[in-house]
């Protein structure tokens, strides 16, 4: 009795093959939560994206949905591009709008990051400041350019201004946050061996938070990237707004989706060297970055 009762347990205890072959197919789905994927994956994954993408825009151009002149196909746009590059000159736009781009983000960096660290860090500061600043995000960049053009003029000082306030207000803000993500044992520990808040400030509360500053730099530069056009449409001569502009008079829209095209990928490019950047910096993090 004992050796079939040892029979029966072993035999319920050990799934059926075909059992088995579902239960790895339950561990292992093709689309489940909280998955991983390595580079290669993630790359294939995304190029099949813009594939869908580019064919979806070929067929919908070649549907006779609208005027070709209206609607131009990838191939149009890439040609247009090209000639953009090769015989009008628009790689001077193009530098242009990416030095506005450097120089207005900076200053809004540079003026973000201790107020920032600063709300995050002191509930005073926080109460003066945040009531401030919070309402000043719901204000509209544009509104801003007739008093910047009398202020400033037409010249770059306007076009960097307007660009730098469509970022800095939800870029102190977003800061603020990351800072007070600081875990409150760090800043108890550094007070209790003696550091005054200069120091804590300094070698707790900004090693613990640079990483998440980066972060979040890259993410408020691609809404810096939104804005170009609307700085460049006034008044300018040079950058890819106003290269859109001029294309406009004429109704080139091959010229103005090149540019939509040009500004898509200046922006994955900056984006791409953001996330290298946080990679080198930071590699204890590293997978935690793979992740998100």
């Amino acid at each position: 009795m004992t050796v079939i009762a040892d029979i029966e347990k072993t035999a319920e205890s050990t799934p059926l093959p075909g059992v088995q072959r579902k239960e790895k197919r339950r561990r292992k789905p093709w689309l489940d939560y909280g998955q991983s994927l390595n580079w290669k994956n993630r790359w294939l994954i995304g190029a099949c994206g813009w594939l869908i993408f580019i064919s979806g825009w070929y067929l919908a151009a070649n549907m006779d949905l609208a005027p070709a002149r209206l609607f131009p196909g990838p191939d149009v746009v890439m040609a247009s591009l090209w000639d953009l590059f090769a015989e009008q000159g628009f790689a001077g736009d193009v530098l242009s709008s990416i030095r506005r781009i450097a120089v207005s983000f900076s200053l809004a960096v540079m003026m973000a990051l201790p107020l920032g660290m600063l709300m995050g860090s002191f509930a005073r500061v926080d109460a003066l400041l945040n009531p401030l600043l919070g309402a000043f995000r719901y204000l509209p960049a544009p509104a801003f350019i007739p008093l910047l053009l009398m202020w400033l003029g037409t010249g770059d000082a306007q076009k960097i201004t307007l660009l730098m306030i469509g970022v800095v207000f939800f870029l102190v803000i977003m800061l603020a946050d990351v800072t007070r993500q600081v875990p409150s044992d760090f800043i108890e520990t550094a007070k209790t061996l003696g550091g005054n808040r200069k120091k804590i400030m300094w070698t707790v509360v900004l090693r613990q938070s640079l990483p998440g500053y980066v972060d979040t730099c890259r993410q408020m530069l691609a809404v810096s990237w939104t804005y170009l056009v609307i700085a460049e449409i006034v008044a300018a001569s040079d950058g890819i707004g106003a290269m859109m502009m001029r294309a406009k008079r004429f109704v080139h829209v091959d010229d103005i989706m090149a540019g939509i095209v040009t500004i898509g990928c200046l922006g994955l490019l900056f984006d791409a060297a953001f996330r290298l950047f946080y990679r080198v910096c930071f590699p204890y993090l590293k997978k935690n970055a793979n992740e998100n």
